[in-house]
């Protein structure tokens, strides 16, 4: 897409008569911990759930480029409902990555988003801390398909979702490999959704637990199988990626507001000891243009890397693809770290800035502090992050030198 198109994408999407409008329903949400079907309807009449599907399929065939720019905006009015949204984004971003890298099984995941399913990300799991690359769930083999028991956490859309991309482990025949499975099951009697999310923050995106007994996956929702353990599979390289870059771009968002509100308040916040409005005071003015300065940066990053992703497929020729090779789970990771920890040091800046009234329920301010603080749980986490690029510099420890 042009930069033309892309605006007009935007205007047809998010306009800006809508952003005040999902700003109060946001605040609504926190306050009685409810989920966004007014935001969530508005948003697929105007199409924004088949963003990334192909034209051919139904869609509007944008690029993740386009996606993390809209994402950015939508967090700016609505951050818990551009969370939840992100997890639909990120299943029909991976599967065109994957389509892109070979497998042709995720073209199905397209073709049912561009009928306009919702679907929702169902990884998480207590203790499952290598994620994608292996699960507590079990995957049982059974007449057409297989059948999930376990438990996940953090499913966002929970209220809503019509499909759920999950996983479990099957257990290797005669003592072979135990491998993975990876597919979308429909709501039924056998997946228990438990409503208990009442949170710190992001509470409209309504991730709750999610409980699995003998779900059946049918074989034809399966999207891959995969050994356990890291693996270079189209699919579950798609997942990562999109989900790393769209979460930065989210919680990059949500610090963007948080400066724009806190730009208002220094105009018109007035120092009555020394007669001056806070614009005015050097140490407001550093405060905020530090925090600016850290989200020019992370913009930049997400930009770069979502460009990239979207030239996985490309012609290989064409100077504006690069491939990272062994460094793409690095890049990915570490976008995700350096983003959200900029906005979370953003918005405390603003916080700083801003005043005790900011610290009252009520405040845009005060919400905003808490939904940017979810960043530091979704993975990659900071600890991980270290672990991985210190892997990559200096080998595994205790390795001979």
């Amino acid at each position: 897409m042009t930069d033309a198109d892309t605006a007009d994408l935007t205007r047809r999407l998010l306009p800006d008569e809508l952003l005040p409008v999902l700003r109060e329903r946001a605040a609504e949400h926190d306050r009685t911990n409810s989920f966004f079907d007014e935001d969530l309807a508005d948003l697929r009449d105007r199409g924004y759930l088949r963003l990334l599907v192909p034209e051919t399929l139904g869609g509007l065939g944008a690029s993740l480029l386009d996606a993390t720019r809209l994402q950015r905006r939508l967090a700016s009015a609505a951050p818990a409902t551009a969370l939840g949204i992100n997890m639909h984004l990120v299943v029909t971003g991976a599967a065109l990555v994957a389509v892109r890298r070979g497998n042709q099984r995720a073209r199905r995941i397209l073709e049912r988003a561009g009928r306009g399913e919702l679907f929702a990300f169902g990884i998480s799991e207590v203790g499952n801390e290598a994620m994608l690359f292996d699960a507590a769930t079990t995957a049982v083999a059974v007449d057409g398909g297989w059948e999930l028991t376990g438990t996940k956490i953090f499913t966002s859309l929970s209220p809503a979702w019509t499909a759920l991309v999950t996983h479990g482990r099957e257990a290797g025949p005669d003592g072979s490999e135990d491998r993975l499975v990876f597919g979308a099951i429909g709501r039924s009697e056998a997946v228990e959704v438990l409503g208990d999310w009442d949170t710190h923050g992001m509470r409209a995106s309504q991730s709750s637990t999610t409980r699995l007994h003998a779900a059946p996956l049918l074989a034809e929702d399966v999207i891959t199988t995969t050994p356990v353990g890291p693996n270079p599979d189209p699919f579950l390289f798609g997942v990562f990626g999109t989900f790393e870059i769209l979460l930065a771009a989210v919680y990059t968002g949500v610090a963007e507001r948080a400066v724009e509100v806190g730009a208002e308040i220094a105009t018109t916040r007035r120092s009555a000891t020394r007669g001056i409005v806070h614009a005015d005071d050097p140490d407001i003015r550093r405060r905020l243009a530090d925090a600016a300065i850290g989200l020019d940066g992370s913009v930049l990053q997400i930009e770069r890397l979502a460009a990239d992703l979207d030239a996985v497929g490309a012609d290989p020729a064409d100077p504006g693809a690069t491939d990272h090779g062994a460094r793409w789970f690095l890049q990915f990771s570490g976008v995700k770290s350096r983003a959200t920890e900029a906005a979370l040091s953003a918005v405390d800046q603003v916080l700083r800035a801003s005043g005790g009234a900011h610290y009252f329920r009520g405040s845009e301010l005060e919400r905003l502090s808490r939904d940017v603080r979810a960043g530091i749980y979704h993975p990659s986490d900071d600890e991980s992050v270290h672990a991985s690029y210190a892997k990559a510099l200096l080998g595994e420890v205790g390795a001979e030198r």
